[in-house]
């Protein structure tokens, strides 16, 4: 099969063929339909993550190269082992990417996206940038017959992101959330946010084009933050008392900087993004104001089954704006990271 392989970080993808894997036991082979090029995708191909003081590099956290990236996976079961059931071949499959050790209280609980042994398909094991790939387990995937199979699988990462996020920043039943970043995570958590809550929704970024998406998607406000008074626009927007709840799935200095400035007393701040950094924090204002920030990292199984029944019903709608061939892997990463991708680009081996 062919397939895209990081042999070592920034580096050229080597698409080259190798042998397709045979599913035994309780193992599923999927024809890859479709796989979301995600910005996780770039910190590995970069080799890891800038962390304001230092560089933590991704084969600290246990990645091994060469690996096959790719984990927003959809597609057609081709194969199976002979002890799955509820599965077979022709099926038209999700993958949840996001497995753990398996015997941790963490995933025993069902959390596996938070297991301190993490085996993530397209990071510690081969993902999806393949004409096939293995699922360990057949109980990591959800049926999706009847549903557009590209959109289908941003619901995997950047749709199970936003989700989660948008559940912890309405937990203090927020009349206004700011949402920072237009890109694939923030477009989804506009449409999340809109569907969950009747919080007027501000959407912050700085490419206009972007912002009209997010109009689109339901934003109430959009506030482009190259504007020297993006600042005051938004606390007029909050009638000058501060935003309740800022969901930041950017996560860089100049943004966070921007949420504790805007925040308001007892407001909640959610980091989401991975782009990294650091920031001189007030800490006396953290007490003072009351204020929680807490972190948001994927969700687990059953919040993707419950994202894939508000996809199913038409309240919210993925958006893939670009198209790439296996042979244009390295041009989908680029394209990510040079922000010419509106939503979400996939991959179609």
């Amino acid at each position: 099969m062919k397939a895209a392989q990081i042999i070592e970080p920034n580096k050229p993808l080597k698409i080259s063929e190798i042998d397709t894997p045979s599913p035994t036991g309780k193992q599923v082979l999927i024809k890859v339909k479709a796989v979301g090029v995600c910005h996780s995708d770039l910190h590995l191909w970069e080799g890891g993550y800038d962390t304001g003081d230092g560089f933590m590099k991704v084969t600290d956290r246990g990645v091994k190269f060469p690996v096959i990236p790719g984990h927003e996976i959809v597609g057609t079961v081709s194969a199976t082992g002979d002890s799955v059931v509820g599965i077979k071949e022709g099926d038209d499959v999700l993958v949840y990417p996001w497995i753990g050790c398996g015997t941790c209280p963490t995933c025993e609980k069902g959390d596996t996206n938070l297991c301190e042994a993490p085996q993530s398909l397209g990071v510690f094991q081969d993902g999806g940038y393949a004409e096939y790939s293995l699922i360990p387990d057949y109980k990591f995937l959800a049926q999706i017959s009847g549903m557009d199979l590209e959109g289908a699988a941003s619901l995997a990462c950047s749709g199970l992101t936003a989700y989660t996020a948008v559940k912890k920043a309405i937990l203090n039943s927020p009349e206004n959330i700011l949402i920072v970043g237009a890109g694939g995570l923030g477009l989804m958590g506009v449409q999340i946010a809109k569907a969950l809550c009747d919080a007027k929704i501000i959407c912050a970024d700085l490419t206009d084009e972007k912002l009209q998406k997010a109009k689109e998607m339901g934003a109430d406000h959009i506030i482009n933050t190259k504007d020297s008074e993006s600042f005051k626009n938004i606390m007029s927007i909050c009638n000058e008392k501060g935003v309740d709840s800022i969901i930041d799935f950017v996560n860089a200095p100049p943004t966070v900087k921007l949420d504790l400035s805007v925040i308001r007393k007892r407001g909640n701040i959610v980091l989401v993004g991975l782009f990294g950094g650091s920031v001189d924090l007030p800490l006396v204002s953290i007490p003072l104001k009351a204020i929680t920030i807490q972190g948001a990292y994927t969700g687990n199984y059953n919040d993707m089954i419950e994202l894939i029944d508000l996809a199913k019903r038409g309240i919210i709608k993925p958006i893939v704006s670009k198209h790439y061939s296996m042979d244009e892997a390295n041009t989908a990463l680029e394209d990510l990271k040079n922000r010419k991708v509106i939503g979400r680009s996939v991959i179609n081996p």
